[in-house]
């Protein structure tokens, strides 16, 4: 898997075996979405590669946030942090719930983050249930969730309100804002 733009372009990352990456065609959709990220946080939940989040530093965001639990995705994510040389990035390995409830506390907010669970579960709902309750997203921050087509995810939840949803293939691009 390579990086499709920015800095990076070209560059190869580590893939971890057994992880479902979010292919070429859907990154590049959720960079068109997102537009002109430059300076901005970005926080990747179930941050797999951290492919998604390595394609936002290549663009130029300033703060990056990786949250991943598996061993062996660490181990790639270190790998692609040091070949990558970047010094901005802030690597939890913590479960989801656990990092949600950290930034809650210590106050941090994001202007962007990227979920992308894995499929079957329904934790694309719960996840973003809990992200209405816990107010770690920026005011008028977007949060874009990656998941399967027939997981449905409300229009709104708390201050979450959806503005897009983009179909490829079986995966759905569910795109919200925080409303103040």
């Amino acid at each position: 898997m390579r990086v499709i733009s920015g800095k990076y372009k070209g560059r190869n990352m580590v893939m971890p075996a057994g992880i479902r990456p979010t292919q070429n065609r859907v990154r590049k959709a959720i960079f068109d979405i997102l537009g002109d990220i430059a300076d901005l946080s970005f926080l990747e939940l179930f941050a797999g590669s951290g492919a998604v989040g390595f394609e936002a530093a290549s663009r130029g965001v300033t703060e990056l946030t990786l949250v991943e639990d598996s061993r062996d995705a660490l181990k790639a994510i270190i790998n692609n942090i040091e070949s990558f040389d970047i010094t901005y990035c802030n690597l939890y390995s913590f479960d989801v719930e656990r990092a949600i409830q950290l930034f809650y506390k210590e106050k941090l907010r994001f202007d962007i983050i990227f979920m992308d669970p894995p499929y079957y579960t329904g934790v694309s709902k719960k996840t973003l249930q809990m992200l209405s309750g816990y107010d770690i997203l920026a005011p008028n921050g977007l949060m874009v969730v990656q998941h399967f087509k027939k997981d449905e995810l409300p229009d709104r939840s708390g201050s979450l309100e959806l503005v897009k949803r983009s179909k490829y293939g079986d995966t759905l691009l569910s795109v919200y804002r925080k409303k103040v």
